[in-house]
């Protein structure tokens, strides 16, 4: 008898790896579904006028390959010694930070902590961040992060326009700005009618501005002190942004004591490799007064159904969700894993060893200085930092190709100036170079003075708090690192059913380039002839989302999903004015819609129409047919989400379409639930015009705790034009940079690119159709005791269903009890009361396996029990498990005296028992948190009390 090998391939990633369930648990779960196929499922689900004509066609890669792929690729990138600058500095991340955070998978692939009692690690950490801004900054409220310097300082404009008492419509612009900070600035005033003044400081005219910002130091390396001129806007009632750096801090006269209202920078150097431009945490810190005003998150301090102290998000009524079309922001992720690792940075280096390195960068600086004096160069300015300019005439091009020939990048300004900005990588070796290339042989000096007034000199001490004195042996800092993320719930311990976000795998093959200095050392405004390996990597990329999507062009400068969203509406708005359509500002959006979509429009200069929704859930067609009619010429574009927020395809969407057009209007399909597209739906077939795609959902990026993601926009041929303009580059018909770095955080799209080859065409298809199959198992599973409140005519969900949980209410059971009681059985709830109040949104994603999916099935099974226990009267609600929710290892030993046992409250059904995860705090307390605001650590006498 003839042997026949095996037809298994252990090096299929897409069906071994990434895809749960198993060929054999399909057709369990098929069953279950009442579906004879997969394909069938998916011919009852996605209407067959909009289903992909053409394949996905490239073939899958093995990792192994993968990575031997990305070695290539990244061998194509020329590791330099950037001191360019402009806001981007090499730095030194501790291998402990990089083992223990930026490598492990209980930090980056968490959510964002809207449910706190399972993410008091992260918070802490966060919360460590926050800190740190505030002490360095001098000012007494930080948040908890935002996207990049850029989106920061655009932030705080407007911020600063909304809390000024001064009547003038213009902001100042400090001619020493980086030059990215002022092209986003720049864009992001234009929609809101905000003139922009640019000058040198001196020349603000207080009186006819509502703020200013400074940068401190400077751009081109000026230290100044800022407190006269901040004291003259106040008199005029305007307020003072400062655009600042951390390490700078460390030795320079801090922000708050100049007088300062907002203070914005970026803590990449606080051990974040430039990694291209991004990802890395910017910060934003403010007076006590301005803190309800401050955009994104911010960590509070409260307590749990103890009195413990727990921490949370706090003034939750900011987010852009709750205020729609109000907002004044759309921002919606923050770069909290890049936060967490700036948080230990400084954690582990503490305010000595920070200063520490802040004087090696200055003193090298200085030493660097004299060299060149003393060899006659003309060295401007006469205070710094870290960055100097040196006047060099007609020898600018040859001496940055002297220094290129040595490995080292020096920064072009003007025509015949050179800038230097040294960082912690700036050793003897570095320096020795530098001056070869201006051909000074003498050695720098060793001994130098201050390269700055005494005066400038910090007076106050900074990072106080006993978090930042804690032994440096890097046994305690590992071990506090584990300590926090074990009071963390995330993807490696269990499955985090999050409707519209998309927790799925985050393969550690495609998390291992972001390491490697080939990718991660490259400056974002290096000489593009060193980032040949990032340009074959961001083409190809691009390449395969064209295909994926039907567009024919793609900026990947966007760096979140509401920043996509963002994008593509400026993009629209540049589009008609280009045809002289200065008029169309009317945006269409679905009452269903993400809360960041009305918020974007806003923010892009457009008023928002709402459209009601159909009973079904779909949009209400005659309502959106009449309101397109009423805009008339007005009409700018509509923003929908396909499939459906309500998690259904709507079979109306060319409709939709068509009618928008018909009235002049573009399409914005938002990529949230691109999920349930891939392979199957194109977008940009259907009658869309843009959409932007969230990598750090459909395409693998981890979300990191609540970031980072990338949110590129594709858009068809007519809007290519009018996509986001390089921030180095003179703008045409575009509307400007949206972000500070021309590809966004580059770095992390190595993520998406080796998912994109290791899932292939065909592999990318098969996880869209088991997402499908996963969520209508759930909903099968679920419906005769939780009514499934959208569903598409054929009765099927698309890749998420929504769980009514409204009619518990009647029992004095609320959406948030079963939220909380799910963590005592092992998991994140899914999404609350989103797109409808007092529901819950699941999502499972293709990459759970039918053993997790059924585990989960099981825990709600058994709440519906303890729920049903209520409505029969056994137990009022207030004696119920579900009030009690959750409960942590201190309830475990205390006293008792509850109406149900132990066993029911701590180890309910689908919960672990030898593996069991436990909240490190009971139910938070979010009003008190509130009415009591702490946003830094607490003090140490809390800490005492516990």
């Amino acid at each position: 008898m003839a042997y026949k090998p095996s037809t298994y391939d252990p090096y299929d990633f897409a069906n071994r790896r990434h895809i749960g369930p198993s060929p054999a648990e399909m057709e369990e779960m098929l069953k279950v579904v009442g579906a004879p196929s997969l394909e069938a499922l998916i011919d009852e689900t996605v209407p067959a006028n909009i289903r992909s004509k053409t394949a996905l066609d490239w073939e899958p890669m093995s990792e192994h390959a993968v990575l031997e792929k990305l070695r290539g690729v990244g061998a194509k990138n020329k590791v330099m010694t950037s001191l360019i600058g402009q806001g981007y500095y090499g730095t030194v991340t501790p291998p402990a930070i990089q083992r223990n955070i930026l490598e492990n998978p209980a930090w980056y692939t968490a959510y964002t902590p809207y449910q706190p009692e399972i993410a008091q690690g992260r918070l802490e950490a966060l919360l460590n961040y926050q800190t740190m801004v505030a002490d360095l900054t001098g000012l007494p409220v930080a948040n908890a992060s935002l996207l990049d310097e850029a989106t920061a300082a655009a932030e705080a404009m407007t911020m600063a326009e909304r809390a000024s008492k001064s009547k003038a419509r213009a902001f100042f612009v400090d001619e020493n700005l980086h030059p990215q900070v002022k092209g986003v600035i720049r864009t992001r005033a234009v929609p809101f009618g905000i003139e922009i003044v640019e000058g040198a400081p001196e020349t603000v005219v207080p009186d006819q501005v509502f703020g200013a910002i400074f940068q401190y130091p400077g751009t081109y390396g000026h230290v100044r002190d800022f407190t006269d001129l901040i004291a003259k806007l106040h008199d005029a009632r305007a307020l003072a942004v400062v655009a600042t750096d951390l390490l700078a801090l460390c030795l320079l006269k801090e922000p708050g004591a100049m007088g300062a209202d907002i203070a914005v920078g970026s803590a990449q150097r606080f051990g974040v490799p430039m990694g291209y431009g991004g990802p890395h945490a910017a910060f934003m810190s403010c007076t006590d007064a301005l803190k309800r005003t401050m955009p994104g998150r911010l960590v509070g301090v409260s307590v749990d159904a103890r009195g413990n102290r727990a921490y949370r998000l706090a003034l939750q009524t900011r987010e852009q969700h709750i205020r729609r079309e109000k907002a004044t922001s759309n921002v919606c992720t923050a770069q909290a894993l890049l936060a967490v690792m700036a948080s230990f940075y400084a954690v582990f280096h503490g305010p000595v060893g920070l200063r520490a390195i802040a004087e090696r960068v200055h003193f090298n600086t200085v030493r660097l200085r004299d060299a060149l004096l003393n060899a006659g160069a003309d060295v401007q300015p006469s205070a710094f930092f870290d960055t100097i300019t040196v006047r060099v005439g007609v020898g600018q091009q040859g001496i940055m190709a002297a220094a290129r020939h040595r490995g080292i990048n020096l920064r072009k300004v003007g025509r015949d100036r050179v800038g230097i900005s040294c960082d912690e990588l700036t050793d003897e070796g570095v320096i020795a170079r530098v001056l070869d290339a201006f051909g000074i042989t003498e050695p720098a000096p060793k001994e130098v003075d201050l390269g700055f007034p005494e005066d400038m000199l910090r007076q106050t001490e900074y990072l106080t708090h006993p978090v930042f004195h804690m032994n440096r042996a890097e046994s305690e800092m590992m071990r506090y690192m584990r300590r926090l993320s074990d009071r963390d719930l995330a993807l490696d311990r269990a499955m985090i059913p999050l409707g519209s976000c998309t927790m799925k795998l985050n393969a550690a093959a495609e998390m291992m380039p972001i390491t490697w200095p080939e990718f991660n050392t490259l400056h974002p405004f290096a000489p593009r002839n060193q980032a040949e390996g990032y340009a074959e990597v961001i083409s190809d990329l691009t390449a395969k989302l064209c295909q994926v999507t039907g567009y024919d062009a793609f900026s990947m400068q966007p760096n979140s999903g509401a920043q996509g969203e963002y994008a593509g509406l400026m993009t629209i708005r540049a589009y008609h004015h280009a045809r002289g359509d200065d008029g169309r500002d009317l945006c269409l959006i679905p009452m269903s819609a993400h809360g960041t979509n009305p918020a974007s429009a806003h923010m892009a200069g457009m008023q928002v129409v709402p459209v009601a929704t159909a009973p079904n859930g779909d949009i209400d067609i005659e309502d959106f047919a009449k309101k397109a009619d009423e805009a008339g010429d007005r009409l700018a574009a509509c923003m929908i989400t396909y499939p459906s927020t309500h998690g259904v395809f709507e079979e109306t969407v060319t409709k939709v379409c068509e009618i928008t057009h018909a009235h002049g209007g573009q399409v914005y399909i938002d990529g949230a639930n691109m999920n349930a597209l891939v392979g199957l739906v194109r977008p940009g077939d259907v009658g869309g015009d843009v959409s932007h795609l969230n990598l750090h959902k459909t395409f693998s990026i981890p979300h990191g705790g609540g970031g980072p993601g990338m949110g590129p926009i594709g858009v068809k041929a007519h809007l290519a034009p009018f996509l986001p303009g390089d921030p180095e580059v003179a703008q045409g018909e575009n509307p400007g940079p949206v972000t500070a770095a021309p590809f966004g955080s580059a770095s992390i799209l190595l993520i998406s690119w080796a998912y994109c080859l290791m899932m292939g065409g065909k592999g990318l298809t098969q996880a869209t159709r088991v997402a499908i199959l996963n969520a209508n198992y759930i909903a099968a599973s679920l419906k005769a005791e939780y009514p499934i409140l959208f569903m598409g005519n054929r009765g099927r969900v698309a890749h998420e269903c929504i769980l009514d949980t409204r009619p518990f209410a009647e029992a004095g059971i609320t959406v948030d009890d079963i939220a909380k009681r799910l963590i005592d059985n092992g998991f994140h709830a899914p999404t609350m009361s989103f797109p409808v109040p007092g529901t819950l949104m699941v999502e499972p994603t293709e990459s759970e396996t039918k053993f997790e999916l059924d585990r989960f099935i099981t825990a709600l099974h058994a709440i519906r029990a303890e729920i049903r226990d209520v409505e029969d009267g056994k137990l009022a609600a207030e004696e119920s498990p579900l009030h009690f929710a959750p409960h942590t290892v201190e309830d475990l030993v205390s006293d008792w005296g509850r109406a149900y046992s132990r066993e029911q409250g701590c180890f309910p059904p689908g919960a672990f028992r030898v593996d069991k995860y436990w909240p490190p705090v009971g139910r938070v307390d979010n009003v008190w948190g509130d009415r009591n605001l702490t946003c830094i650590c607490p003090p140490v006498e809390a800490y005492a009390a516990d």
